[in-house]
């Protein structure tokens, strides 16, 4: 049952907690607040066999809440899982990250590194490509972006840092079977790569949006899926998992702008 007494914040948490149905026994990464708290979702609800961590170095049997934990709280632990061994996972496929890239093209290629000017004087400095571009190529990835706006949504990316499935970025011959690009959820979307060379595609628009709002406020061409629809309200019990036991203090109300 859904429930139209929700924050934009727990639509966008249990729509993105989708991207991992289906995944099976593989590492869920959450990357930022919302894909954190959406991985935790999916294992709680409908995706028990994910393995997740405490963001160190153990694996636990269930998310941890964000913030204090409450008194007497005792962590799960059910295995151990060090940096190192994080990368056996990686390489095999059997991990899937959402991040929360700064700019995002067509064909999923994402930036995270820096904005304006050229590598040696850039006129932002941001993180760097980290482990991106190994993310990107080895096990499926997904995409939180909170403000959907043609500054993230752009015709190129001033720098590639993952990679995404442009055909002129491709050299023939390059193994591909590990790549895939699942969703990106925002503020105003649902999206996939089900379009043609798999572009982006519009898959569901938030209560109150409308496809051309989401359209202006992307810098290329979208490709619209065949049944665009409302992006479906959280249910009772994701929305009493969301406050009650992965985010009791609320911390994602600071997600978006007011």
């Amino acid at each position: 049952m859904a429930t139209s007494d929700y924050t934009l914040a727990e639509l966008c948490i249990a729509a993105a907690s989708e991207a991992w149905r289906g995944d099976g026994e593989i590492l869920a990464s959450g990357l930022g607040l919302v894909p954190r708290l959406a991985a935790g979702l999916a294992r709680l609800t409908f995706a028990p066999d994910l393995l997740m961590t405490d963001a160190e170095c153990l694996l636990v049997a269930a998310p941890v809440p964000v913030g204090k934990r409450p008194a007497g709280y005792r962590l799960p632990v059910e295995g151990w899982l060090p940096f190192r061994k994080v990368f056996d996972l990686l390489w095999s496929g059997r991990r899937h990250a959402m991040t929360m890239p700064t700019q995002i093209d067509r064909f999923g290629t994402i930036n995270i590194s820096y904005i304006g000017g050229t590598f040696e004087k850039p006129k932002v400095q941001l993180l760097g490509v980290r482990g991106i571009p190994g993310n990107t190529i080895n096990h499926p990835c997904s995409f939180f972006v909170p403000e959907h706006s043609t500054r993230t949504f752009v015709a190129r990316v001033d720098m590639a840092s993952g990679a995404g499935y442009d055909p002129a970025r491709w050299q023939p011959g390059v193994r591909r079977d590990l790549h895939e690009l699942r969703r990106v959820v925002t503020n105003l979307a649902v999206l996939d790569f089900g379009g043609p060379d798999h572009a982006m595609r519009l898959r569901s628009v938030h209560p109150g949006v409308g496809v051309e709002q989401v359209e202006a406020a992307t810098g290329f061409p979208l490709a619209r899926a065949a049944d665009v629809h409302e992006t479906p309200a959280p249910t009772a019990e994701q929305l009493r998992l969301i406050r009650t036991v992965l985010d009791p203090h609320d911390a994602r109300a600071t997600v978006f702008r007011s």
